[in-house]
Parts: structure tokens; sequence; C-alpha cells
């Protein structure tokens, strides 16, 4: 087992995709699909925006290296009976045995930003994607002011210096970044553009302390934070950051949770 895979299978990321379920959606309904449709979800989770893209009669094939994910996702296909979508084990760095120009879009939110091969992950979407067709992805955003940047930057505080050689995945969010990692993957940067998006997690049961626990126990990179804090006498620190970062941009009128994050939603025209 890969690190990247390592952390992914750490805990159990279906426990925030209940959360995304609303704003998946609408970034589908921003996409276009039409039935027929060849889609690749990369680093699709548990199928957030993978089964609205099948439900609207796309062909979805669904790829994450986490395989617990892989499997919450067929589960939840067998229960809506969809015949047009498959998930499956596989790494954004080597798309092995995805044949070249398979699929008209290539759809990754905030997946296969967390790669640890940038460029490679590039390469492959353009590979895969046919000529014409279109890559879309949503990235955090380093330094940015909202929900996830800011739990991401509180984490890595408490978390142990990276190897060395380590490309952080935030750099996914910068304009620079993209624009060089497509451009070595044979795409001119006038065939791209970035605008800034917000993705909105959303439960009507559960509080934003609640949310920030669900963190804890169950995103990866949060995880690794708390062991690290942990080790230091400091897991309280943390989760007092954290639940105070979580209410401070809550907007729900109620007890439930309604947090805003921007995000940077790239379009690759290929």
């Amino acid at each position: 087992m890969n690190s990247n895979q390592a952390l992914w299978e750490k805990g159990d990321f279906t426990q925030i995709a209940a959360f995304m379920r609303e704003s998946g959606e609408a970034v589908v309904g921003s996409l276009e699909i039409t039935p027929e449709l060849e889609v690749l979800d990369l680093g699709c989770g548990d199928g957030t925006t993978a089964i609205p893209m099948a439900r609207a009669g796309a062909r979805v094939t669904g790829i994450d290296i986490a395989r617990n994910l892989v499997e919450a996702g067929n589960k939840r296909v067998a229960g809506e009976g969809l015949k047009n979508l498959k998930f499956q084990e596989g790494d954004a760095c080597n798309l092995e045995g995805v044949g070249d120009g398979s699929f008209d879009l290539t759809v990754s939110m905030f997946g296969a930003m967390f790669a640890p091969k940038p460029f490679d992950v590039a390469k492959e979407m353009v590979r895969v994607t046919r000529p014409g067709g279109r890559i879309v992805m949503g990235n955090w955003i380093p330094g940015d002011s909202t929900f996830v940047s800011q739990l991401l930057k509180i984490s890595s505080a408490f978390t142990p210096p990276p190897p060395e050689g380590f490309i952080s995945p935030m750099m996914w969010g910068v304009t620079s970044s993209i624009v060089e990692r497509f451009g070595q993957a044979g795409v001119p940067s006038e065939n791209l553009s970035m605008v800034k998006d917000t993705f909105l997690f959303i439960h009507s049961r559960k509080s934003p302390s609640e949310f920030i626990e669900l963190f804890e126990a169950y995103y990866g990179p949060t995880m690794n934070a708390v062991d690290g804090a942990r080790t230091n006498g400091k897991e309280k620190d943390l989760h007092d950051q954290l639940v105070a970062l979580a209410n401070s941009q809550n907007q729900s009128k109620d007890a439930g949770t309604f947090i805003p994050a921007t995000f940077m939603r790239v379009t690759v025209n290929v």
C-alpha cells in the first residue's frame, strides 16, 4: 500500500461525504451532462458526483485509490440499481488499464489534487480524455479564508513535517501551478479556465462541533493531525481551534451545519 492509499483508507470519508451531497448534485447540474456521455470521476469517493452524473444518464466510471470507498460506492450503486456506473480501485498518478481517449469528460472534485505526483496526474487526465473533451477539477486554495483551506492549515500545524520532496496538494489551487502542470501535459494555457466557486457542507441535524468530530475521527489529514497533537499533549488545543473555525464559518440559522468553502474550479479543453 502506498502512503496516499494509506491516508485515505485510514478513515471513512463517507462520514464527511454525507455533508457534501447537495453540493455534489449542484456541481453535476453545472456540467451539462447528457445521456450516453462517457465520464470518468477520478478520486470519486463513494459517489458524491459520480452517482448524480449516472442518474443524469452518463456512463460513469468512478476510480479511487481507497478500497473502502470503492466498496461503499458500489454498495450505493447496487442500492439504486444503476447499471451505467461502476467503481474501481485506481491511482490518479497511473491510470493503468484505462485506454487513451476513453472519456468525453473527466471530473475530479477534491480527489486527484491529493495524489502525490501532480505532473503525472495532469498527464493521465489528459491522456484518458478524448480530443475535444473536457476535464473539470475542483481544488482547494492555499491561504483561502474559508473552511477547508483553514482546516487543512490548522491540521498541518499539528502534523509531523512531510517527507523530503513532498508537494503540497494545495498547489493545485494556484493558477501558475495549474498552467504549468497541464502545459507539460500538452495543453496550451488558452485551453484552461480557472474561476473561484463555492462548495457547501450541509447537514440539518449535525452541529458544527459534531461535524468537526467526524473530521477528527474519519478524515485522513485531520486524523494524522490528531495523532500528532496527542503525542505532544495538544489534542485539546487542536480540537478547540477546529471547533472555533467551524462555528465561525457556520451560516446555519438553526442547530445544523451550513458551511461554505471556496475552491478553484478548473476547466480544461483537451
